[in-house]
Parts: structure tokens; C-alpha cells; sequence
């Protein structure tokens, strides 16, 4: 197969001459998208792939909604399998594509399905069964098996079930989406607020937006816009009199400071809060929580002192070695459901993939709502709302992102044992990516806890669209460990300012990354939380 590079050249000589018209100062598109989450990402990116002339707008940074506050299980679909078959298909199948396309994003660690004492065996004979018939391979072994497969896990287990879950970084996944829409030439605009439509007659035309940064104001037309959004896609229907009646169902999540387990582990039992226990990179996280919430505070969510307590008592039962391992923070996030309000607490709504055209549904011409789904289905989202696109363009170009590797899955054979950390942590985040990284004057480590470089962070404000201290978390890792950005904070300001030429800026980015990584750690803030809490004020003192 192809190396991402030679692909590009290929498409720029091959593909649909729609793709030709990229390179003018116009602002008219094929097609704008609304919404810089993983679904949005991916369906930019299969647009580009297609040959559409793409934007893509989001109003703050890439995955700062579901798409980042989720505890990064790749499914496999045996979550749904017994209460919404077709969600447990379409999430083993794209599992296994992830897993090919996406390989740098992805540890595929595996996942245990436990059976405790107080869950009977009943709900386990229903679950294989309902995997067999989701296409879900789903192997029973012998708690003795288990307990020797995963350490960690609660020794009380009466049953054990193994299912091909694997952990996935959704900050990268989503990155790496982005990155490879604008290599096949989609533009990206972040910190841009939709705030309404470009409308004549029942048609969208396009978009107005506020530029967050410059508070100046554009406009960009395209045939097709695409609605993206998430939860907040229910306001952006609204602008262009469409009803979608969303579920805001908040969901909040525990970090632990290790990575205590080997295996995803999953309660295996009707879903309910606190039944999973995901591995991703050092750190293990606990979730989650469900309840119904306004929309007016999805962009205001706090973690409440109950929901920890639920997740810890949670935790504790599928690990019991959670008891003493150290938290480091709390975060919420709200699942992007379609309303139901016979479930109170949306735990049975459909994760199934909800594609409303408008011109058929509400009569609004150029407008598309794709929503509903998993970050697991992120891509197949992605297809279909770009088969939808392409009808209505008459266009005739066949999807490819199902075989096509995101740039930097194609990891090199030998990382190199020989590299110095940073390079090699890298390599682990970016895979082949990692050597563009040129490394000159050896590594300069920023980052401590998660070896990230000065190097590397130069890289993601070339290549992806880092504006503050909190984009460069969400691409590097910088500031995730366990000093949770006490040791790294302002090194990391001063090095975003020097790449930005405005060193009078470095306080209020120091701020704004004190404040956010504070919000989170006030849940949990005993203990070694509290230690750490008071080491981060004694060092910034008035910042945070």
C-alpha cells in the first residue's frame, strides 16, 4: 500500500475535478461542516478524500466536546449487543477497520466482560448469545484464566467473558482526521462560531460565523452544509428552522494516576453507572455516570461529589487495587443522543447512527444532520454522510477511508530502542509522523510525565491547529501526567509564545491552562490530589 505521501500526489492527479477548484480566494465550497468533534473531522476528511471542495468550522478546539471527554474505549460492540443489535454490529465492524486505518491511536489491549456475586450468571448466557448473533467474537474462560490474563482484576469474579475491546486516544484519532482532511486539501477553521444561516428561500446557502480571536465576522457559502455539532446540534437546526429534540445525557468520568489494568473491564450485566474500567496510555479511567441535563449547561458541566462517589465504589469493585492508586482529576462529557422521553436517564437510547436529510424531513434545501453514533463509528458516520453529499452534487466518487491509513499508521518496524525518549514517545503518539519531527539540537523535553519535546510541539502548531495551552494537550499530551501541568505549565507557554512571536501573551495562556486543568482536580481534590493541589498553587500562586 501507498505511503500517505504518494497517495496525495495520486489523488491531486486522479480524483474528480471538483478538487481542482481549491486553490482559488473564493469562500464558496462543495461543502461546509459544522462541528470539529470526530465525526466531523471524519467526514471532512472522507469529503476531501472524495474531491469535494471542504470546510471545516468549529467553534472552539478539535474533540473539546464528546469527542474528547469520553473514557477511550474502541468498542467492539459486545456493550450493545444484547440491547441494540445493529449498534453492535456497526461498532465490531468498524473496530476492526480502526484498528488497520488508525493503528497509532490504537492499544489493542483486549477486554474482559466480569460476572461479580451479585450478578448472577443469567444476564452472562443472554450476553454470549446475543454476541454470537451481533458477529461479536465473545470467548468464556474460567475466572482462574481471567485473574491470570488480568492481575488486577476483582478476585470475587464467579464468570469472565473475552470480547476484542481495545483502548483508542480520541484527541489523536480525531488530530490525525483533521490532518489528513487538509493534506487532501479541506480547509480548517477553528474559533469560529456559527451564529446563523445564509438562507434564501427554504435553502441554506451558508454559513455566517464570529471569529473568536480577531471578534471579526465572515462569511462562507457551499451547495451543502452539514450539521456536526454533537449535542449542540439541536441549536444548529434551530438556525435554520429545523427541530432535532436532543437527550443531554451527561456522562462523568474518574482518572486514576496509573495504568492499574492490562484488559478493558467491563461489568457484565444490565449497563449501569460505574462498569468500566478502560486503560489508555499510563493512566486507567473509570465511568460512567448517566443523567439527563439542560442544554444551557452542556458547555458548563461539573463533576459532583455523589457522581465520585458512585465511580468509586465502581472502580473499586472491578479492581480492588484502585483503593489506593491516586486520583488526578474529574470531566464530564454529554453523549450526542437523539431524544427519547420514555428513558430517563438515557441509558437505553439507541446508539445507532441518526442521518436526517432536511429537504425530505423538513423541507430545507442543502442542509444535513449527522448525529447519534459512537466515536467507535466515527468513520462509517463519516460515509454515509458523504454518499448523501455526493448524490446531491452529482457526483460519483467511491469511499475510500475504510482502507485508506490515517497519516502515520503505517508505524515504521523498529521505533528505534536506541532513540531518546522524547523521539520514541513520539513515534508512540504519531507513529511515522514522528519523523518529521527534525530533531537538530537533541531532544529539549517539555514535558516530563508525558516526554513531550519542544520538538514535537512545534509540529503540532505547524501542522495542527494549536492556538493555546489547552490545544497543545489535546495533541501532545503536554501537561496529562501526573504533576497534571505543575512542572510543564510555563515552560510550555513560553515556548507556544516564542513559536507565536507574542511573548506578552504567555500569562494568559499560563492562566487560561491553570484554570482548566484546576477545574478538573477540584472533585477529587484529597489526599495526594490535595499534596499536588497545593504544590501547583504554592508554584503559581495568584494564577490558577
Amino acid at each position: 500500500m501507498r505511503g500517505w505521501k504518494d497517495r496525495i500526489k495520486h489523488i491531486t492527479k486522479t480524483q474528480h475535478p471538483i478538487f481542482f477548484r481549491m486553490n482559488n480566494n473564493s469562500k464558496e465550497y462543495d461543502v461546509i461542516i459544522i462541528g470539529g468533534g470526530v465525526t466531523g473531522a471524519g467526514t471532512a476528511r472522507d469529503c476531501a478524500l472524495r474531491g469535494l471542495r471542504t470546510l471545516l468550522v468549529e467553534r472552539g478546539d478539535f474533540a473539546d466536546g464528546a469527542s474528547g471527554r469520553n473514557h477511550g474505549l474502541l468498542h467492539s460492540g459486545a456493550r450493545y449487543a444484547v440491547s441494540d443489535t445493529e449498534s453492535a454490529r456497526e461498532c465490531i465492524e468498524e473496530n476492526m477497520i480502526i484498528r488497520k486505518i488508525a493503528s497509532s491511536c490504537v492499544d489493542p489491549c483486549g477486554g474482559l466482560f466480569i460476572t461479580l456475586p451479585e450478578d448472577g450468571d443469567d444476564f452472562r448466557k443472554t450476553f454470549l448469545t446475543s454476541c454470537e448473533a451481533a458477529g461479536i467474537e465473545a470467548r468464556e474462560i474460567d475466572p482462574k484464566e481471567a485473574l491470570i490474563m488480568e492481575p488486577s482484576v476483582n478476585p470475587d469474579i464467579t464468570g469472565a467473558v473475552v470480547v476484542p475491546d481495545a483502548s483508542v486516544d480520541p484527541f489523536r484519532l480525531n488530530a490525525l482526521n483533521i490532518l489528513d482532511a487538509r493534506l487532501h486539501g479541506a480547509e480548517v477553521l477553528t474559533y469560529h462560531r456559527v451564529e446563523s444561516f445564509i438562507m434564501e428561500g427554504n435553502r441554506v446557502m451558508g454559513i455566517k460565523v464570529l471569529d473568536t480571536l480577531s471578534n471579526e465576522r465572515k462569511e462562507y457559502r457551499a451547495q451543502v452544509t452539514v450539521n456536526a455539532a454533537g449535542i449542540w446540534g439541536q441549536v444548529i437546526a434551530q438556525m435554520a428552522g429545523c427541530k432535532i429534540t436532543m437527550f443531554p445525557a451527561k456522562g462523568s468520568l474518574l482518572v486514576f494516576g496509573h495504568r492499574v489494568n492490562r484488559m478493558v473491564l467491563n461489568r457484565c450485566r444490565k449497563p449501569s453507572n460505574a462498569d468500566i474500567l478502560v486503560p489508555g496510555d499510563v493512566v486507567t479511567v473509570i465511568g460512567t455516570t448517566s443523567s439527563r441535563v439542560p442544554i444551557s449547561e452542556c458547555d458548563n458541566l461539573t463533576v459532583t461529589p455523589d457522581e465520585v462517589d458512585i465511580l468509586l465504589k465502581g472502580a473499586y469493585q472491578l479492581s480492588p487495587t484502585l483503593s489506593s492508586t491516586r486520583l488526578l482529576r474529574g470531566y464530564s462529557g454529554v453523549r450526542p443522543l437523539v431524544a427519547d422521553d420514555s428513558d430517563p436517564d438515557g441509558r437505553n437510547i439507541s446508539r445507532g447512527i441518526v442521518l436526517l436529510d432536511h429537504a425530505k424531513r423538513d423541507g430545507v434545501e442543502g442542509f444535513i444532520t449527522i448525529t447519534g453514533g459512537k466515536m467507535t463509528t466515527y468513520r462509517l458516520m463519516g460515509e454515509v454522510t458523504t454518499d448523501l453529499i455526493c448524490t446531491k452534487l452529482g457526483v460519483e466518487a467511491e469511499c475510500t477511508t475504510d482502507t485508506t491509513p490515517l497519516p502515520g499508521a503505517d508505524r515504521p518496524d523498529d521505533p528505534g530502542h536506541k532513540a531518546p525518549m522524547p523521539r520514541k514517545a513520539a513515534g508512540g503518539r504519531y507513529g511515522t509522523l514522528a519523523q518529521q519531527m527534525a530533531i537538530e539540537s537533541g531532544d529539549s523535553v517539555v514535558c516530563e510525565c508525558e516526554q513531550v519535546s519542544r520538538e514535537e510541539m512545534e509540529y503540532a502548531v505547524r501542522n495542527l491547529d494549536v492556538k493555546t495551552i489547552d490545544d497543545l494537550r489535546r495533541r501532545t499530551r503536554v501537561g496529562m501526567g501526573v504533576c497534571q501541568g505543575t512542572l510543564c505549565a510555563r515552560r510550555a507557554a513560553k515556548v507556544l509564545c516564542e513559536l507565536f512571536g507574542t511573548p506578552e501573551k504567555e500569562e494568559q495562556l499560563l492562566r487560561q491552562n491553570l484554570r482548566e486543568r484546576w477545574k478538573g482536580m477540584i472533585p477529587v481534590c484529597w489526599g495526594e490530589t490535595l499534596r499536588q493541589a497545593e504544590l501547583m498553587r504554592k508554584t503559581y500562586g495568584h494564577e490558577i
